[in-house]
């Protein structure tokens, strides 16, 4: 099980995700936890790293747990994405180890990780998603 912690910018009914260099898959922002850290100084560390923008801790919101087939992994290994929304200070732009930002609707499917997926059909359950 792959254990990651994840960011979930909604806006106009799409999400913003992150395409890391040398892949072809989008991803919800985030990634994995260091040892000591709690969900939200995950959340906070990580989308600096990688969107270089500042998640402000005090109004992380939990969404949900997600899990599917982790891409590009051995069948059976799976990733859980525990969801966070947040307000944010900057504006966010690929770094470290992200090529590309997109905002995608659930047409983009088949353009995303199957955990992505997973957080797509909730995201659009729920209205907040085209």
């Amino acid at each position: 099980m792959i254990d990651k912690v994840a960011w979930l910018h909604v806006q106009d009914g799409r999400v913003l995700c992150a395409r890391s260099q040398g892949k072809d898959t989008y991803y919800v922002p985030g990634g994995k936890r260091e040892p000591g850290e709690t969900d939200v100084d995950t959340l906070v560390r990580e989308i600096r790293e990688e969107l270089s923008v500042e998640i402000d801790a005090s109004t992380a919101l939990f969404v949900g747990v997600f899990e599917a087939q982790a891409h590009g992994r051995a069948e059976g290994e799976t990733v859980r994405m525990t969801c966070y929304t947040a307000a944010f200070a900057g504006e966010p732009a690929p770094a470290s180890e992200i090529a590309e930002l997109a905002w995608l609707t659930t047409t983009d499917a088949d353009r995303v990780s199957p955990v992505t997926r997973v957080i797509f059909a909730h995201l659009h359950e729920a209205g907040l998603l085209a």
